[in-house]
């Protein structure tokens, strides 16, 4: 997952070189950058449906394989509009989410659900990666090579994993598409693909924008921008599995409590420092443990919601999720252009914290449904 995250993060390190090669505006660069994120993000839903009905080894396997074919294609790009195809086909790389929690999930016990599916969602430091490696391939061998590099990483580690895991054994019934849909008249669904909406939405944005908002703000290199923002990714992530192991022994309802409450106030605090180094950098900092922390509790809910349909429940609200991540970017891009800030960009954060931790406190408990699905521990 960490590869093919790096794979899913590829233009955000380097948009800035992106935007001066082909001179774009600041709202067509968003464009490029929300792309891969809107694929990624609406074909979790059918990609954790056949990771229930076929296997993750296999899904995950093909998928891995058939990126490999876009990261070569936006090597040799030689115009946006070429970039932005392969882009969207690259978006393809964010959908190995819902087939890893799905595939993760069926080996472990629910009082594990929580810590384990933390630790599985620590692939997303391949957003780091991708900050961190991409500026610098691409100062020591040219923009090809940093898709080719990809392409070749995505293709090797797709025989590391086949070579190295196990399918667990298929269920003796296979759901039909409406059945495993049948989790979306569940409330708790909708609640937890909002939560997800925004934390790991707000985690994606940052992960997005922060080169831009360094180089823009703080007039800062690529390179440093890169390191920075890596920095983010690395701590969100990091924290993602101790906030599973909160919501395990204290339950996601009072960590959600702490965690939107957080988001309200720390998203109101960037809103007017944003111009000083410092406070933003200590405002990103505390919201990198906020989100991490929110990830984390969100899934740990995500099992209980549907035991027999885990993957198509990940699917939706890992949808939410990415979504939450696509729509942002295009919008602070539009604002920017408009008003000449990113601000009201981070007030609609305010608005959407201050609505999830409303309906958290109203009482959202998933509904869990009577499937006996055998495990090995």
């Amino acid at each position: 997952m960490i590869v093919s995250f790096a794979v899913w993060s590829v233009f955000p390190p380097i948009a800035g070189i992106i935007q001066e090669i082909y001179r774009l505006s600041t709202t067509e660069k968003s464009i490029l950058l929300a792309t891969p994120v809107l694929l990624g993000s609406l074909m979790r839903i059918p990609m954790g449906i056949l990771t229930d009905r076929y296997g993750g080894r296999k899904i995950y396997v093909l998928t891995m394989l058939l990126l490999v074919l876009p990261m070569i294609g936006a090597g040799y790009a030689d115009s946006y509009g070429m970039l932005l195809f392969w882009a969207l086909l690259i978006g393809m790389a964010g959908t190995t989410f819902a087939i890893s929690i799905t595939y993760v999930s069926r080996w472990y016990p629910p009082q594990k659900q929580g810590l384990i599916l933390g630790i599985a969602g620590m692939g997303n430091l391949g957003v780091a990666a991708a900050s961190f490696s991409t500026p610098i391939i691409l100062n020591q061998y040219g923009m090809y090579w940093v898709f080719w590099g990809l392409a070749a990483a995505i293709g090797i580690m797709a025989i590391v994993f086949w070579a190295g895991t196990q399918e667990m054994p298929r269920p003796e019934t296979t759901k039909t598409l409406q059945e495993s849909l049948s989790v979306m008249k569940y409330k708790s669904t909708w609640y937890l693909s909002l939560f997800y909406f925004v934390t790991f939405g707000g985690f994606v944005t940052f992960s997005v924008y922060l080169p831009t908002f360094l180089k823009e703000f703080f007039t800062m290199t690529t390179v440093e921008a890169g390191l920075k923002t890596a920095g983010f990714v690395v701590i969100a992530t990091l924290i993602r599995p101790f906030g599973g192991y909160l919501s395990d022994r204290f339950g996601s309802k009072k960590v959600l409590t702490i965690v939107f409450s957080g988001v309200f106030l720390c998203a109101l605090f960037i809103s007017f420092t944003a111009e000083n180094f410092v406070l933003f950098s200590v405002g990103c900092l505390i919201m990198a443990c906020l989100l991490g922390t929110g990830n984390g509790a969100v899934f740990k809910m995500v099992p209980e919601v549907s035991s027999g349909n885990t993957g198509a429940v990940t699917g939706i609200v890992g949808a939410a999720g990415g979504i939450g991540g696509f729509f942002p970017p295009i919008v602070l891009g539009v604002v920017k252009d408009m008003e000449g800030t990113y601000i009201p960009g981070f007030l609609l954060l305010v608005v959407f914290s201050l609505v999830c931790l409303i309906l958290n406190q109203s009482g959202s408990k998933p509904t869990k449904t009577k499937v006996s699905v055998g495990h090995r521990v």
